[in-house]
């Protein structure tokens, strides 16, 4: 019987094409992608919605945080996507399958957009194409997205990707910019065996 951790080690990292994106692996000694991570984590928008445990400020921190998703990768751990536009290769955000547990199966995705890119689906046609890559190549049964209650945007990127609410988890993340303080998250999931959503369209 195959090792399941032996065997997640590294995971491959494509080039994944579809609905007008380009999801390709983000590159922490590319200047413009380390730009693009600084924009996107300093965002006040981001900032409302998410608190990472370390905080990213300046272009090193931005660096930093990018070594440390390409070495979840190494290690099989999680994939991060930038999200570009497919025919200017305009960066248009972030997609990532991560916590990925090779044995029950199971990985949580997250996304942002720029601002600049909103109100064009580029989360959903992001999370589409990630989602049928983590079932069909990584293998995965059950793909989790959690928000902080009330980011109603979220909400109705997840239902439209197939994502079902399925519940609220208590206290399950940081307040917005602390880190002594939690809030409530809703829980939507997708399993490998569930309908393909409707089509996603830019």
């Amino acid at each position: 019987m195959t090792d399941l951790y032996e065997s997640s080690a590294s995971l491959p990292l494509p080039e994944i094409h579809g609905h007008g994106l380009w999801l390709r692996p983000w590159d922490a000694d590319a200047e413009d992608d380390v730009q693009a991570w600084l924009r996107g984590c300093t965002d006040p928008e981001f900032q409302r919605w998410n608190t990472p445990i370390r905080p990213i400020g300046s272009r090193t921190d931005a660096q930093e945080s990018l070594r440390a998703r390409a070495k979840a990768v190494q290690e099989g751990a999680g994939a991060s996507f930038c999200v570009t536009d497919a025919t200017s290769g305009l960066r248009l955000g972030h997609i990532g399958v991560n916590d990925i547990d090779h044995v029950i199966r199971v990985a949580r995705v997250g996304y942002w957009v720029l601002p600049d890119a909103r109100g064009r689906q580029v989360a959903s046609r992001a999370l589409a194409l990630a989602s049928r890559w983590a079932f069909e190549e990584l293998g995965l049964h059950r793909l989790e997205l959690g928000h902080a209650l009330g980011h109603e945007a979220s909400c109705r990127v997840a239902e439209r990707c197939g994502y079902p609410y399925e519940g609220t988890l208590r206290g399950a993340m940081f307040e917005a910019g602390r880190q002594d303080a939690f809030r409530d998250v809703h829980l939507h999931a997708r399993l490998a065996t569930d309908p393909e959503p409707a089509a996603v369209t830019p």
